[in-house]
């Protein structure tokens, strides 16, 4: 069983995305994150067709073989936005599932905030929602967040460019110790090795900390992407994650609607789902065909 490779325009920008599974079947949308492609699913995705889901993994905007965005909005609530209306052109219903690693996740909970009629249930790891920013900008935090604030420098794209992209490497080899990437950091770099693509990419994050501007129209998308979704989340996170601290974690039990858990997967970073697809993949699995 293999991906199929498809196209749909959204918010004038081309997306290209792998799909597997029936047309009929609920949507089941994944959304990666940074630095990653939509292949990070591709251990996940036979197991939801299995369930007789219809897998929609896109490579978000900027990233190719998705085309750059003539517009140039990079924030998170634009990834929502993507997101609805990809609901829309799938012609899903309110069957679907939502699926979102890192900036993936902040996308999945504005979209399942802006639209909560489409999704029936969420699934985010790597990025816990509602952050708390005492914890955010601990000293810990900011450390591991370095990347962020290079990525506002003129010279990012330089930095991250140099050497075939070895920063791509190193970036994965300290979120997720003691994980081989090498299937997987190869195909990131195709995403990126464009220069205008690269240069997308660090967008969401000059987009972020107000670098690039933000259109006041996503205002409340952009407010959603921080925060809980009102569907039942499942929301996981790599003990060892060396991107987003554990600690960011406490808490947002309290937070989530109804129906919702967090789990914490030991042995794991911030590729969890990659590292563990066996613990993974079954928590995920569990949760979004559950009554």
């Amino acid at each position: 069983m293999g991906f199929r490779e498809g196209r749909v325009r959204v918010n004038d920008v081309e997306l290209v995305y792998l799909g597997m599974g029936p047309e009929d079947g609920p949507l089941a949308l994944c959304l990666h994150g940074f630095p990653d492609s939509a292949w990070t699913w591709r251990f996940l995705a036979p197991e939801l067709v299995a369930a007789g889901f219809r897998v929609v993994a896109p490579f978000l905007r900027g990233y190719a073989p998705s085309a750059v965005p003539a517009d140039g909005r990079f924030q998170s609530g634009a990834l929502a936005l993507d997101a609805l209306e990809l609901h829309s052109a799938l012609g899903a219903d309110g069957s679907a599932v939502l699926i979102g690693h890192d900036w993936g996740a902040l996308a999945a909970y504005g979209a399942a905030s802006g639209g909560p009629e489409r999704w029936r249930r969420v699934v985010a790891a790597a990025v816990p929602p509602a952050l708390d920013l005492q914890r955010l900008f601990s000293y810990d935090q900011v450390k591991r967040s370095f990347y962020f604030f290079v990525f506002q420098w003129p010279m990012a794209e330089m930095i991250v460019g140099a050497d075939d992209l070895v920063f791509i490497d190193r970036l994965w080899a300290d979120w997720s110790p003691g994980y081989d990437g090498s299937d997987d950091v190869p195909r990131v770099k195709d995403c990126l090795r464009d220069p205008a693509n690269l240069t997308a990419a660090i967008g969401y994050y000059r987009a972020a900390l107000g670098a690039l501007p933000q259109d006041p129209a996503l205002a409340d998308l952009q407010a959603g992407t921080n925060a809980p979704p009102p569907q039942p989340t499942l929301y996981l996170h790599g003990a060892d994650d060396g991107c987003m601290a554990v600690s960011l974690t406490e808490g947002v039990d309290r937070q989530l609607a109804p129906g919702s858990r967090v789990e914490i997967v030991p042995g794991t970073g911030h590729f969890l789902h990659l590292e563990r697809p066996d613990v993974v993949d079954k928590a995920i699995l569990d949760f979004v065909t559950a009554p």
